[in-house]
């Protein structure tokens, strides 16, 4: 018999997978956005609006896709993004994501909004990234602060783009909620797809018991599935500057603000005293018809490139997405939907071989392109196609 996993020539084939895998509400809880799924769209097509411009004649034998970023190297310029409930899709999904990552030597961020102890991926996967959404109280904030510190995160990402739910109108069609709701059409859902309610659902039951939001506070949260309990997603609009500020006097090790989009912000995060930060619209989740993180990348990096590290995040799906981000100033790119879609295909195989798809596709992209070091790759290299 051959490789099964032969049959993945690129990430969205791992889409493709999952969503014959996956029961409706799920596969529509990842692959879904809010609204109209405007900035989920923004995020894909943006690409477009560039092209390259390739040298030639040049040695690109010795190329490497290595990068140094927060003081730790890594052999690509990627990693994963945090996505919340990921073991409900996968088992063990935030495991087997860490793992993988950590065996290619790429940073993992765990979610806040994960089904899985932050101390069990710390302990599995040492040197993964936490990803937390601020507690509306002071207290709740250093709880949990404190909490990540001991399990032994050395980087802590804010995530401060959710100041409140968002109309994810698209998640209620599907039949999806947190926690889930049982009824007749999710269990039908359970029954025509065997495979993850064998592989997944039931194995996870048996093994770990019902699972929980573990890592939104200090505490343990609400399970995944109820009739009658409510998830506490605590209040956030009312948080400011001064919430940052609190946990950067608080915080010994890294901190990373995801969910920048305005310069203004950009400086305001390098002043608070942030490591990096990392240029994301919530893969389209949070606000209808924001502008993709790449379209805002240029004027953020012209604001803070040379003061702070900048990421960003939303719609990377090939070595060219990732290539294009870095020619406009990005130190490095976070991808989400494919790895989970890689692991719900084929668990921690199927992660590893998407990731060892899109670094190849890299390498292979910085030879056509006439670089040698990612270092080398800057805005020369790209132009906007409206202004040919």
């Amino acid at each position: 018999m051959g490789d099964p996993l032969q049959k993945y020539l690129c990430l969205n084939d791992f889409e493709t997978a999952a969503r014959r895998r996956l029961p409706r509400p799920l596969f529509g809880y990842i692959a879904g956005a809010s609204e109209t799924n405007a900035s989920l769209r923004y995020n894909a097509e943006d690409f477009d609006a560039y092209a390259f411009r390739p040298r030639v004649l040049r040695d690109v034998s010795g190329r490497s896709t290595q990068t140094t970023l927060l003081g730790e190297t890594y052999d690509a310029p990627f990693g994963i993004a945090p996505m919340g409930i990921s073991a409900l899709m996968a088992y063990r999904g935030d495991v087997v994501l860490a793992e993988a990552a950590r065996k290619r030597r790429i940073p993992m961020i765990m979610s806040g909004s994960s089904l899985t102890r932050l101390e069990e991926v710390a302990g599995a996967a040492p040197g993964s990234w936490f990803q937390a959404y601020l507690p509306g109280e002071p207290d709740r904030i250093d709880a949990l602060v404190d909490r990540v510190q001991r399990a032994g995160f050395q980087t802590l990402v804010l995530t401060v783009d959710t100041a409140t739910l968002a109309n994810r109108e698209n998640n209620i069609r599907a039949g999806f909620s947190t926690p889930l709701r049982p009824s007749l059409r999710l269990a039908w859902q359970g029954i025509t797809h065997p495979r993850w309610t064998i592989g997944t659902f039931l194995r996870t039951l048996a093994v770990h018991g019902v699972p929980h939001f573990e890592n939104s506070y200090a505490t343990r949260g609400a399970p995944i599935i109820s009739s009658n309990i409510m998830r506490d997603f605590g209040r956030r609009d009312h948080l400011n500057w001064v919430h940052l500020e609190r946990i950067r006097a608080h915080w010994p090790g890294k901190l990373v603000v995801k969910g920048v989009l305005h310069p203004d912000d950009a400086l305001r995060a390098h002043e608070v005293g942030a490591d990096g930060l990392i240029v994301s619209n919530h893969g389209g989740r949070q606000l209808d018809g924001t502008m993709s993180p790449l379209s805002a990348l240029p004027e953020i990096v012209a604001r803070v490139g040379n003061k702070t590290a900048v990421m960003v995040d939303g719609g990377f799906r090939r070595g060219t997405d990732v290539i294009k981000a870095l020619a406009l100033g990005a130190r490095f790119v976070f991808v989400g939907r494919p790895f989970l879609y890689a692991a719900v295909a084929a668990g921690g195989s199927g992660i590893l071989k998407a990731i060892d798809i899109l670094k190849s596709e890299i390498h292979q992209d910085m030879a056509l392109l006439g670089a040698v070091a990612l270092d080398d790759i800057d805005d020369c290299f790209v132009v906007r196609r409206d202004h040919r």
